[in-house]
């Protein structure tokens, strides 16, 4: 991706599932503009069979990920106002709580054990069926359904679609509920903001809060493995991160910007014009994809892309988290069960380690998302 970046940065591509070529993008100006312009498009996906590495679309035509703005902003503002940063704070307790319980359970099966079993898997799912008050019975299935709709194997695809079927059922079912009786519980916090007299409709509301377990859950399962497996291959960034635990925060950014979290791309845009790139003309109607992954290797924004240096002078924002209009809203509280889970491990276990050789480590091959099956440690 480094050559591609450096020789062909904005180039004509094909990818596996979908109608006709499609364009990549991979510095970070380009994926930038590409993100934040208006000359290009979510909403004009819909209704397309657009070029993507999943047999089925993961995205649907009411999810906040197909709106552009003026739609975009008002959907914004209203899950702003639901979904704050004090109360994501507010959770801190318990989250710490729930890693407590979770690396005692670890710690009583023995040395070494799998940490992605016993953390990663368990607690970004605990934490965003807390957030939003799902029945623990229920929440094997939405793990389920969630890994399904990830898949990039043609022979998944009806499973994909029944997966996504199945989730949207059940929040259509749930956020109606809670529209009618609501909690303290995020979902009913959405399903009652007014930013004056708008409110989310019942579609929007019910594909939200499919989208806030999928992603809110998902992403920050994978964090955990990769950040995990990250510092314990590099054993002189670990070693300064013991040493000096206030620099987390920020070697989590860096962590976040260095390790390549996707196996592919995600949502494309469409232009609605000619759009020139140095000479290279994206036409309209041309459907685009951005690699988050190159844009945070860009040697032209980041001194030395390809080391982990968690003292970075005046770091550069990292795009780990999307870019622009459609940048994470869930980013806060990924940060948060990152601080807590990764700190917390760091310090309640000095000596941790693999307990496998790096290169017998087993990798997810078949989602979009690249992370550890199965982290053996020992401490």
């Amino acid at each position: 991706m480094t050559r591609m970046r450096t020789e062909a940065p904005i180039a004509r591509v094909r990818m596996p599932y979908g109608e006709g070529d499609c364009w990549l993008v991979t510095r970070y100006a380009d994926v930038q503009t590409v993100t934040a312009d208006k000359r290009f498009s979510r909403a004009a996906l819909i209704g397309r069979d657009f070029p993507r590495i999943t047999p089925a679309p993961i995205a649907q035509s009411e999810a906040i990920n197909l709106m552009d703005p003026p739609s975009l902003n008002r959907v914004r503002r209203l899950i702003i106002k639901a979904f704050t940063t004090p109360q994501v704070e507010a959770l801190r307790p318990w989250t710490q709580r729930t890693v407590d319980r979770l690396l005692d359970t670890m710690v009583a099966s023995g040395s070494p054990a799998d940490i992605t079993h016993h953390l990663a898997d368990r607690l970004p799912l605990l934490t965003i069926c807390e957030l939003l008050d799902i029945p623990e019975s229920d929440r094997p299935q939405l793990r389920e359904w969630a890994m399904a709709m990830m898949s990039m194997s043609a022979a998944d695809k009806s499973s994909a679609v029944a997966a996504k079927a199945g989730l949207r059922a059940y929040f259509s079912e749930l956020t109606a509920a809670r529209r009618a009786a609501p909690g303290d519980d995020l979902i009913s916090a959405l399903s009652t903001a007014r930013v004056g007299d708008e409110m989310l409709d019942e579609a929007e509301l019910a594909v939200l809060a499919m989208l806030l377990v999928v992603t809110g859950h998902d992403t920050t399962t994978y964090d955990i493995s990769n950040v995990l497996y990250t510092l314990l291959t590099h054993p002189a960034q670990l070693g300064q991160l013991r040493a000096r635990p206030e620099l987390l925060p920020g070697a989590l950014e860096e962590l976040l910007r260095f390790i390549p979290f996707r196996q592919g791309v995600g949502i494309p845009r469409v232009a609605l014009v000619d759009v020139d790139f140095d000479g290279v003309v994206i036409k309209a109607g041309d459907t685009v994809h951005v690699s988050y992954l190159t844009a945070n290797r860009d040697e032209l924004v980041y001194d030395r892309p390809d080391e982990l240096d968690f003292e970075r002078p005046d770091p550069v924002p990292h795009m780990a988290f999307g870019y622009g209009s459609h940048h994470c809203l869930g980013s806060h509280l990924a940060r948060m069960v990152l601080q807590v889970s990764i700190g917390t491990a760091l310090t309640r276990f000095p000596g941790l380690r693999l307990a496998v050789p790096e290169e017998e480590v087993r990798w997810n091959t078949v989602s979009i998302w690249r992370y550890p099956l199965a982290l053996p440690v020992a401490w």
